[in-house]
């Protein structure tokens, strides 16, 4: 039976413009309560559903591990080879799932901690200090990226395996509950997608846009000004919307191996320039304090106190992965076609921990040495200046620290080109109806919104919103995929039970075509 041919949902594109709009104008108008709007509606929702987010994602990890060393990690997803070597289909996913924001991060995120430390530690302290980076790794490592792992199985065996088309949320719904992906329920499902994306792009965008530009003023001398931001923004559009038009092979790509390198190489000259003993030291110490604590960690809610830092910061992170596993899903589907399950697991959950840890640990760890030898007092500055000037005298103070400042804010531009390339596919391919395995949205379309999805940024930028008022936006949109993540998973463990679970272990792994053939029920 032919399948019908792709087609924009301009009914989709329609609604989802609107209520962007109405949110940047209400923004723009109404400021001061927007902000107070925000903070009331974060503190409520974090309290809400805080502990079930953080049950949730600690079982997906138990999840994760299970799966992979099953009988099911063997599945094979599609029937052909792999269309991308394994090093850049590493970095094409890890790509789509961090932000441009992660080099802001990746300098000072110790600081927040070390100000407002977890588990109940002494603010100031010693311990405070050390805690400080184990937590980064903790929010950056196994947890995170099993919130993408598993729904991107989900997708990419209901894509790969099952050959159902449509590469969208309502697609994927239908097939497991049988509601029409075109009806109330499937658009609603689609839309709450696409609102999501523009939440979780808001962080990564407007704190790359506010750091560039003070980093650029430090250079170059321009005007670290909100019509500078807006350049830089617009400049970086006209980048990734030339990826997107170009396309994955040859755009993304590119833009992917530019990026991971370039952030690869970045911290590893600062690990050998700076001080590589005590980075080492701190690294190790840093690992060893996560895995001790990992428990302890995910589960920690502070019930006696105020859980002001697991909410403002734990719960605050997983939903921020949870906003873009959606999207991430679909581009990991995309380019997962004859990758195993374990493959997928493995090179999600190893290689994008393995990099953020070595990323976040030279960092991070230039970073406290700096402050501990009283050289730069990084949380003083973040307190009063901001962390974008932060950044700006840390990466000065390197020898040769204007050339490392230049390749920083460069990495930083093509990461968020990279970045916001990967999530305008995955929603342009939400709006576009029919998408089989091999099709993809047509170049216009995700130029399209590649351009839409710098609103909702410029408007947190122009009206100077806090870093509290941009996590509203990620964790409002965010919650009701939690509900949906959990339907997508389970479909997925459904569909291998009933394709797989009557199949031997040795069957399955069987280089046998006939043997990979699984048997469906109807």
């Amino acid at each position: 039976m032919k399948t019908a041919a792709p087609r924009r949902d301009g009914f989709l594109t329609l609604c989802t413009l609107t209520a962007v709009l109405l949110t940047v104008v209400a923004m723009v108008l109404w400021p001061t309560q927007a902000a107070a709007t925000a903070a009331d509606l974060f503190d409520w929702t974090t309290r809400s559903f805080g502990s079930l987010i953080q049950v949730f994602v600690f079982g997906c990890v138990i999840a994760c591990i299970g799966l992979a060393f099953s009988k099911y990690g063997n599945v094979r997803l599609g029937d052909s080879k792999p269309e991308y070597s394994t090093l850049s289909w590493i970095f094409m996913f890890i790509c789509a799932g961090m932000g441009s924001s992660t080099l802001y991060w990746g300098v000072m995120e110790w600081a927040y901690y070390y100000q407002t430390p977890g588990l109940n530690v002494a603010s100031g302290t010693r311990e405070a200090l050390e805690t400080s980076i184990s937590y980064s790794f903790f929010h950056w490592g196994l947890s995170a990226w099993a919130v993408y792992a598993l729904p991107s199985l989900a997708m990419a065996y209901h894509f790969h395996v099952r050959k159902k088309a449509g590469l969208n949320l309502a697609s994927i719904l239908q097939a497991i509950t049988g509601l029409r992906a075109t009806g109330p329920v499937g658009r609603l499902a689609d839309l709450i997608f696409l609102l999501t994306m523009f939440g979780a792009l808001t962080v990564s965008i407007a704190l790359t846009a506010s750091t560039f530009t003070r980093g650029l003023a430090s250079l170059a001398g321009t005007p670290d000004t909100f019509a500078m931001q807006v350049i830089v923004i617009v400049g970086v559009s006209a980048l990734f919307s030339a990826s997107a038009y170009i396309g994955i092979a040859s755009g993304m790509k590119r833009l992917s191996h530019l990026v991971c390198w370039g952030a690869l190489l970045l911290a590893a000259v600062v690990l050998v320039v700076g001080p590589t003993q005590f980075s080492g030291n701190n690294i190790v110490n840093g690992l060893g304090l996560m895995l001790q604590n990992y428990v302890r960690m995910s589960l920690f809610t502070d019930p006696a106190g105020d859980g002001a830092f697991n909410r403002g910061w734990t719960v605050f992170y997983w939903l921020w992965w949870v906003s873009y596993s959606p999207g991430v899903a679909m581009f990991v589907a995309r380019v997962s076609k004859g990758r195993k399950i374990k493959e997928v697991i493995y090179a999600l959950l190893l290689g994008g921990s393995a990099g953020c840890w070595f990323f976040f640990g030279a960092l991070e760890s230039y970073s406290m040495h700096q402050f501990m030898t009283g050289a730069i007092d990084v949380p003083r500055v973040l307190q009063e200046q901001g962390g974008e000037t932060a950044v700006e005298m840390l990466l000065s103070a390197l020898p040769a620290g204007k050339l490392f400042l230049a390749l920083y804010l460069a990495t930083m531009l093509v990461f968020l080109a990279a970045h916001v390339d990967a999530v305008a596919y995955a929603v342009a391919a939400t709006t576009t109806r029919n998408l089989s395995e091999g099709e993809d949205p047509t170049p216009a379309s995700r130029v399209f919104w590649c351009v839409a999805l710098t609103l909702v940024p410029l408007a947190m930028l122009f009206t100077k919103a806090s870093l509290e008022t941009m996590k509203t936006a990620v964790v409002l949109t965010a919650i009701p995929f939690v509900f949906i993540l959990g339907i997508k998973l389970f479909g997925l463990f459904r569909w291998l039970m009933q394709d797989y679970g009557d199949v031997p272990a040795h069957h399955i792994e069987s280089p046998t075509p006939s043997a990979l053939v699984p048997r469906r029920s109807s």
